[in-house]
């Protein structure tokens, strides 16, 4: 765009990661000057979260260009949301350069964000997996009145994209969302642990090489663990028992056993209910580690958050069992999913 003759591109706004995507995940990002372009950056993540009226002077057109991974609390959605109220009060146009949803256009799972649990992690009142590219989530945001303001909003469509679509199919090669997203099977992998994640109570991969695809522990026996989750028959699922030494984060250095998550079959697989179920058969093999009993209750906050409610920690809490929740997790999908229709760009 900076090299594109009839565009004089004057300005870039930094989501969480940075311009880049070099800044690890909570960082805060300053405003700086771009290395490559030598334009001002101004960080969206840091002590601004809005584009201000002084950033957006001489501005005509704000571009969204960002890869998203189709997931609630990824917060680059949230930074859309705030980036379209703030061109609607400035009188400028929002221009969308759609993108695929790595998850697809199909899956939809998590219950709507309840209104205590708004935050940028859970910004909108949208399921935790919601089933939409960034253009349509931006659409409904716009149609549904989810912003404060409605923004004169434009959509740059993609070509051939079909919502039953792997990413691998539309040719396109990945360029990492944030640095624990390195492929596009990693943003599948988000959903599976990304919620117990924020406890930091076990290893989830992330300070490994395989980040979101495993659940590690120090006092797990790995073919333990594994007998019991493939015992579930969980469609679509199936565990292998793992060793490892993470790098960083939770567990470095140290020898963990756990066990690694492997998609079988992603139409017939729940993602996000995956972290519930390890949740559930640690707490019968290893009662004296249940994870709400041992974990971290300053972290509660976070997870209940990401949830979009506090009735997710509760039901679970109370016999650690996954169908105590499952009803409220999936109560909203069905309608949401009909709200959403409305506003598809893809077949």
């Amino acid at each position: 765009m900076h090299e594109a003759p009839n565009v004089q591109l004057v300005a870039l706004f930094g989501p969480e990661h940075g311009v880049r995507g070099d800044v690890h995940a909570g960082d805060k990002v300053d405003n700086s000057a771009d290395a490559s372009t030598g334009l001002p950056v101004y960080s969206l993540y840091g002590k601004t979260r809005k584009a201000t009226p002084d950033m957006l002077k001489g501005i005509d057109v704000l571009v969204y260009d960002i890869q998203d991974i189709g997931c609630r609390s990824f917060t680059y959605i949230s930074t859309m949301g705030l980036a379209m109220e703030a061109a609607a009060e400035n009188n400028i146009e929002f221009v969308v350069l759609d993108r695929p949803n790595p998850v697809g256009g199909l899956k939809i799972e998590g219950n709507l964000v309840e209104d205590n649990y708004i935050s940028f992690v859970s910004q909108f009142k949208i399921p935790y997996l919601y089933g939409l590219t960034c253009g349509e989530l931006a659409l409904m945001l716009n149609g549904e009145k989810m912003l404060n303001k409605q923004c004169k909003l434009h959509i740059v469509k993609m070509k051939k994209w079909k919502r039953d679509m792997d990413y691998s199919q539309t040719g396109l090669q990945w360029i990492p969302s944030s640095p624990h997203i390195p492929h596009p099977h990693s943003a599948i992998f988000y959903p599976v642990s990304g919620i117990l994640g924020e406890l930091g109570y076990l290893s989830i991969g992330v300070g490994y090489t395989i980040p979101f695809q495993m659940f590690a522990a120090s006092w797990i026996k790995a073919d333990e663990l594994a007998g019991k989750l493939n015992q579930l028959n969980l469609p679509g699922v199936t565990f292998r028992p793992m060793h490892l030494k993470p790098f960083y984060s939770v567990g470095k250095g140290e020898h963990l056993q756990g066990v690694q998550v492997h998609i079988t079959n992603f139409r017939k697989a729940a993602l996000s209910d995956i972290q519930f179920y390890v949740m559930q058969e640690i707490a019968t093999l290893y009662p004296e580690h249940k994870v709400f009993e041992q974990a971290d209750k300053g972290r509660f906050d976070m997870f209940d958050k990401v949830s979009g409610s506090k009735e997710i920690r509760e039901r679970f809490s109370k016999n650690n069992r996954w169908e105590d929740v499952r009803d409220y997790w999936y109560k909203d999908v069905e309608a949401f999913r009909k709200l959403s229709k409305q506003y598809y760009l893809y077949k």
